[in-house]
This record gives structure tokens, C-alpha cells and sequence, in this order.
């Protein structure tokens, strides 16, 4: 048993492979299949029912097939609104803001539309031939009919949501919060960043002459690099990972994490003890064009940050939205979350850590946050002074951060007050030495 299994059996904060399992999420051609399948399903079956009152077929046919095609006209209302509202947040808010394109609603309502399109369809081509068909049959197209407004209305709120602030804000803070609830939860104690000598916290190196060797391995087995065109790291499949990890007796150290962005080349991996082939630690590896909030709790600060700066810009010139945007962005920066980023353990069945994924800290997050942002907001005093307020605001929360970071950028934001706004600065001085005193240092 190696130092690292030793670890991982000893970490007095525990991470499964549950903690970056990949959500098991239902794609959208998969589910239109899946509607098409039930739809016609349901067309066969639902005229053979004989109970009821009786009606003329070449009418119910004829209303089935009304409805039907009618129904695809809600398609192009989907679509409609879809590009309308991710035109709309792209050029309102940030390009990379795409809560309304991936909301499960939009492509439920569509794939609803498909099923009950092929259901009225198959419904009507099977009692065509008949002379009298049950009254359940219109009937439980109408009902359908009925789901599928309601699930249009749902959509049209949604889309309505998804172009005004406020709802935004709250939609990207709820995923930020989520994830980093989720990075406090299954951060291991005592360990540092994973950094280019092994990672750290596993007890020194294993080899004097390999720095890059971890304590209890062997020497470094393989680099991994990434091998395809630029793309973005989405999710890590660790249980994937763990499980070819412990099949070659190995451990994995992955150098990159959820967020980012690969090019050729890039180390994305090393392999200790085990030989692993490189394609069974790229298979673990889900990328794709864009950033998601799946296993990425930085994404949340990046989204918040974009949206102040665009409202900073020149062209919109509306500092109240990036000071809602500075709300939301203390909302995250006060939950208590490690102040530098470490490595989570992963173990397989045995308990025997074999993977470890790096994770970023208080400090990446703040960086995201506010280091485009302070000098954006040179030319508003509004959001210089919310700055100035946050930072204060932070440095009273305690939680064993250091304070360096928030004191070098609460300096920054005073130059800026004194080179912008020397008047301002130097009534917020007389405010401070004959005001009372606030418990925040205001």
C-alpha cells in the first residue's frame, strides 16, 4: 500500500467518487427520440380502447390530424423566443451566459411538441380505416394539447426571466452557490496546491533526485498531454478515471481542472506508479467549446464579472447594474471556502486514493472577480465606492483568510477614488475621523 492510499484512508474529510461524479443527463436528440417512441406507442394503443361513447373516425381523424400539424407551429414559437433571448443575453449581459439555452424546459416543451405531433398523426392514419372510434381517443389529444400550453407558458416565464436582471443574477449566484458548497464540503484538510512538484500534503517526494514524484510511488510514468484541437475541460469523470487507475495499479494527477481551456499540448495529466495508457485518462476527461457550472465553481465569478464590465463600458455606461452584479459577487465571496486551492482525493472501492483532481481557492475567485473590474470602474464613483465597501466587508468576515489579498485591492481602489475623485476621498476621510464609527470600518 502506497503513502497516498495511506492518505486517503486517514483524510479526516472524506471525497468520494460521487463529489465530481457526471450527472447522468438525458440529451436532448436522446429524449425527442424517446418522445417520438411514446408518441407513436401511444398511437397504436389509445384507438384500440372501446370503452366510451362512440364517435365517426373520418372526423376524429380529421381533428387529430388538424391538431397535429397545428401543434408544429409551437415549434417555431420555441425557436422564436430561444434565439430572441440568447441574442438578447449576449449582447445585454455576456456571450457567455447560457442558463436559458440549456434550461431543460426549452428542449422538453420542444421534444413534447414532437410526441404529440406523431401521436395525433399515427392516432389518425390507425382509425382511418374504421367507422367508429372511442371518445377517448380526441380526448386524450385534447388533454395533451392542454400539458402542452401549460409547458408553453412555463417557457414563455422563463424566457421572460432570462432577459431582466435581477433574475440572472440570482439564477448565476444559485449555481455559484451550489458549487461552492460543494468545493467546502469535499476540500481535504492540511493539503496545499497541486502543483508542478506532485501533490502537495502527500507527504514530500518519493525520489530526492524527482521532485515530481509523490511520496510512496515510484518514479513519473507518463505525461499526458492533450492531443486534439482547443477546447474547454467541462467535467472530469473521476469514477471512470478511478476505476482504470486501479486496474494498472496507478495514480493520476490531474494538472488541469473543470474551466479549463486545453490547447495541443497541454500537460492535462501525469501518471505515478502504474503504466495507464493516455487514452484511458483522456476518456475520463468530458470537453467541449464552452465553460459549463457543472463541476466549474469558477464560472460563476467569471459571468458576474463580465456582466459589471459590460455595464462599465462606454457604450451602456450603467454602473447600478454593476453594483447589483458587486452584490452578488460579495454574496459568494463571503461563503467559507478554503483561501487556496488544494487537490481532492478520489478513491476507488478499495479506499486506495487514485486520482486527484486540482481545485481552485478563495483567492483565484477573487481575482476573477475583481481584478478586471477595479480599473473598468475608474471613471464611476458608485462603483469605486462599492468596491471600497466590499472589500471592507470581506475583511470582516474573518474565516482564517489572509488579509493581504483584500488590503493590497482595497489600496488599489483608493488610488483610484484619490486620482479620479479627490474630493470624494477626502470626504469619506472627514466622514471617517468626526463620523461614528460603523462596526464595519466605514
Amino acid at each position: 500500500m502506497n503513502a497516498l492510499a495511506a492518505a486517503g484512508r486517514n483524510a479526516s474529510v472524506r471525497t468520494g467518487r460521487a463529489a465530481f461524479r457526471r450527472r447522468r443527463r438525458l440529451r436532448a436528440g436522446l429524449l425527442q427520440l424517446a418522445s417520438i417512441g411514446v408518441g407513436l406507442g401511444l398511437g397504436l394503443i389509445v384507438p384500440e380502447i372501446r370503452r366510451g361513447p362512440l364517435l365517426p373516425s373520418r372526423q376524429v381523424a380529421e381533428l387529430l390530424l388538424a391538431t397535429g400539424f397545428g401543434v408544429l407551429g409551437a415549434a417555431t414559437v420555441i425557436f422564436s423566443v430561444l434565439f430572441l433571448v440568447v441574442q438578447w443575453a449576449a449582447t445585454t449581459f455576456t456571450p457567455r451566459l447560457t442558463l436559458f439555452r440549456d434550461a431543460p424546459i426549452v428542449w422538453r416543451t420542444f421534444a413534447f411538441v414532437v410526441g404529440l405531433t406523431v401521436f395525433c398523426a399515427t392516432a389518425a392514419l390507425t382509425v382511418a380505416g374504421r367507422d367508429e372510434v372511442s371518445v377517448i381517443v380526441p380526448a386524450g389529444a385534447g388533454v395533451l394539447l392542454l400539458l402542452l400550453l401549460a409547458l408553453l407558458r412555463g417557457l414563455l416565464l422563463q424566457a421572460v426571466a432570462a432577459i431582466q436582471l435581477a433574475p440572472v443574477l440570482r439564477s448565476i449566484s444559485e449555481r455559484g452557490r451550489h458549487n461552492l458548497d460543494v468545493l467546502c464540503a469535499g476540500a481535504p484538510e492540511g493539503t496545499g496546491p497541486v502543483g508542478a512538484g506532485g501533490p502537495a500534503g502527500a507527504g514530500g517526494t518519493g525520489d530526492p533526485g524527482d521532485p515530481n514524484c509523490p511520496a510512496g510511488t515510484d518514479r513519473l510514468r507518463s505525461t499526458v498531454g492533450w492531443p486534439g484541437a482547443g477546447a474547454v475541460l467541462q467535467r472530469v469523470d473521476t469514477g471512470r478515471l478511478a476505476d482504470a487507475a486501479r486496474a494498472a495499479n496507478a495514480v493520476v494527477v490531474l494538472r488541469v481542472s473543470p474551466g479549463t481551456a486545453l490547447r495541443y499540448g497541454t500537460t492535462v495529466a501525469e501518471v505515478y506508479d502504474g503504466e495507464l495508457p493516455d487514452s484511458a485518462v483522456l476518456r475520463g476527461l468530458e470537453t467541449g467549446v464552452e465553460r459549463v457550472f457543472d463541476q466549474d465553481p469558477g464560472l460563476a465569478f467569471r459571468l458576474l464579472a463580465d456582466i459589471a464590465l459590460r455595464a462599465l463600458s462606454p457604450a451602456v455606461n450603467d454602473p447600478a447594474t454593476a453594483v447589483q452584479a458587486l452584490d452578488a459577487v460579495e454574496d459568494l465571496l463571503s461563503r467559507p471556502v478554503p483561501a487556496r486551492g488544494g487537490p481532492r482525493e478520489i478513491a476507488d472501492r478499495a479506499g486506495t486514493v487514485r486520482v486527484l483532481v486540482p481545485l481552485p481557492g478563495w483567492e483565484d475567485f477573487l481575482r476573477t472577480a475583481l481584478d478586471d473590474v477595479i480599473p473598468a470602474a475608474r471613471n464611476s464613483p458608485m462603483v469605486l465606492m462599492r468596491l471600497r465597501t466590499l472589500l471592507e466587508d470581506l475583511r470582516g468576515t474573518g474565516q482564517g483568510r489572509p488579509d493581504g489579498p483584500l488590503t493590497r485591492r482595497r489600496a488599489w481602489v483608493d488610488e483610484e477614488l484619490d486620482t479620479g475623485f479627490p474630493r470624494l476621498r477626502d470626504a469619506l476621510a472627514e466622514e471617517h475621523e468626526d463620523g461614528p464609527e460603523y462596526p464595519d470600518g466605514r
